[in-house]
């Protein structure tokens, strides 16, 4: 979204503020109700990174210590590496603490969320942990801010429990509360990048 018109949509959207249609009342009344699988198709437009170098798998639901359950799919990429909003959508959180480490949240349309976790946190060519936020965070990004699809919002890193492994990105994918596994559709979006890649193209 660029245009005034589309931002006014996205907050309203984000904020639960109905908004009205141009629908007749005939077609208002035969019209189907979106379903979630209607949009999931939308809500990763973009891959996270952009980096062919990137891997992932799909690592949904699987063991971890302590009994329990993988939820979200690791990405692994070189620390430091930018991350990008998969969409459209205004920052909902941006904090450190716990398993997660320094994580930014953002709400997108329909009720769609997407955490971002892991986050750098050392000073450059360093394991020290000392930099905090200026290096998980893009710069300029607070909480409240509308960032559209493909703008870097953070940064790959270690923080949290993944100080003793590779750094990687923690990517959650959230509806209305409840997770969901986003790998399907994070595989759709790194075809795509592949292919712009490919064409010689952006996807800005």
């Amino acid at each position: 979204m660029t245009s005034i018109a589309s931002f006014v949509v996205a907050a309203a959207i984000a904020v639960g503020v109905a908004l009205p249609t141009l629908a007749t009342e005939e077609q208002a009344t035969v019209a189907p109700t979106p379903t979630v699988a209607e949009h999931q198709s939308t809500v990763i437009e973009q891959f996270p990174t952009r980096d062919p170098a990137t891997r992932f798998r799909d690592d949904w639901r699987n063991r971890r210590s302590g009994g329990r359950r993988h939820q979200g799919t690791d990405i692994y990429a070189d620390k430091g590496t930018p991350l990008v909003a998969v969409a459209d959508g205004f920052v909902r959180s941006m904090h450190a603490g716990g398993k997660g480490g320094y994580m930014l949240r953002i709400a997108h349309a329909d009720g769609w969320e997407t955490w971002y976790m892991h986050l750098d946190n050392d000073s450059p060519g360093s394991d020290d942990g000392s930099a905090g936020e200026k290096s998980a965070f893009a710069e300029g990004i607070e909480i409240g801010d509308f960032v559209e699809a493909g703008q870097i919002v953070a940064y790959v890193g270690d923080s949290g429990n993944a100080e003793s492994g590779e750094p990687h990105l923690h990517f959650e994918l959230h509806h209305r509360g409840r997770k969901t596994n986003p790998f399907p559709l994070l595989t759709t979006a790194w075809d795509r990048y592949l292919v712009a890649l490919e064409l010689g193209g952006s996807l800005q």
